[in-house]
């Protein structure tokens, strides 16, 4: 594999121009690619045409470049996080017709929380992440969540970093957080007070995948009324319990810290059954 002399390889170079993409910036010129990507315009120019040859990327207009089609249709053909994603969304309409706030899925990617997918409603409080946004993994809910179910050394993987303080709120001593990881486990939830941004409280709920192992958080993120967001807890909880059944999760698992069924939650999916008849 051809290497630069700096000695990244052809793929890290193309992976750093795919990257220079976000939702604020989808369409850059070459020398904003070269810019955002550290890397010489010469060989942005040479990379970007390679491929926007085999449509990777595509121009929008005369100098404006995004990413292609092609490159989401590669990634959907066998991602197991579009099959969560499509799973799960039946529930998370559910749930959100009951919050009417915003209603998250997320997975852990490395230190961070990648958003897979968000349901909003016109109005809705700021939030700090969009659809494959990132969140700090020690500083949101869902980020403590998906941490609690996972193994033990990723956890002190973690605790054994400096911690950044987004807010106020946010949680960087260590002791502090492993008593949370447990009292995750023991309460199948976590509530978030300000952790992100100052405004905004979230709380999430495991989903498991058929093995049993942590797949993904399920969010809510509202205005911060921790006692609005408290009252939420047992339709989020319920929401997750039905995406986990629904890619083959254990209900033993899901049971043992499940609080008694959101019959808001049930009477929406009532509704949706109704209406198709």
């Amino acid at each position: 594999m051809a290497h630069s002399p700096s000695g990244e390889s052809l793929i890290e170079r193309v992976v750093r121009i795919l990257e220079s993409f976000d939702a604020h910036s989808p369409v850059l010129t070459i020398s904003e690619i070269a810019r955002r990507a550290d890397l010489p315009v010469t060989t942005a120019h040479r990379l970007v045409t390679d491929l926007l040859d085999i449509r990777l990327l595509e121009r929008t207009g005369d100098r404006g470049i995004h990413v292609g089609v092609r490159l989401w249709e590669l990634s959907a053909r066998a991602s197991g996080v579009i099959r969560l994603r499509d799973v799960a969304l039946p529930f998370m309409e559910d749930l959100h017709a009951v919050v009417r706030q915003h209603t998250q899925l997320g997975v852990l990617d490395g230190d961070e929380v990648l958003s897979i997918e968000r349901l909003s409603t016109p109005g809705s409080i700021i939030n700090a992440t969009h659809v494959a946004g990132r969140l700090p993994v020690h500083a949101c809910s869902a980020g403590l969540v998906l941490l609690a179910y996972s193994a033990e050394e990723r956890r002190e993987e973690l605790l054994a970093q400096p911690l950044e303080r987004y807010t106020a709120r946010t949680i960087v001593d260590p002791t502090k957080l492993r008593a949370i990881f447990a009292d995750i486990r023991a309460r199948g939830h976590f509530v978030a007070d300000r952790m992100t941004i100052p405004d905004a409280i979230g709380a999430a709920a495991p989903v498991f995948d058929a093995n049993g192992q942590i797949a993904a958080a399920l969010t809510i993120v509202l205005p911060s009324d921790a006692e609005r967001v408290v009252g939420h807890v047992p339709a989020l909880m319920t929401a997750a319990r039905g995406i986990s059944r629904s890619l083959g999760g254990s209900a033993s698992l899901m049971d043992s810290a499940q609080p008694a069924s959101d019959p808001r939650f049930f009477a929406v999916q009532r509704n949706k059954r109704r209406s198709k008849h």
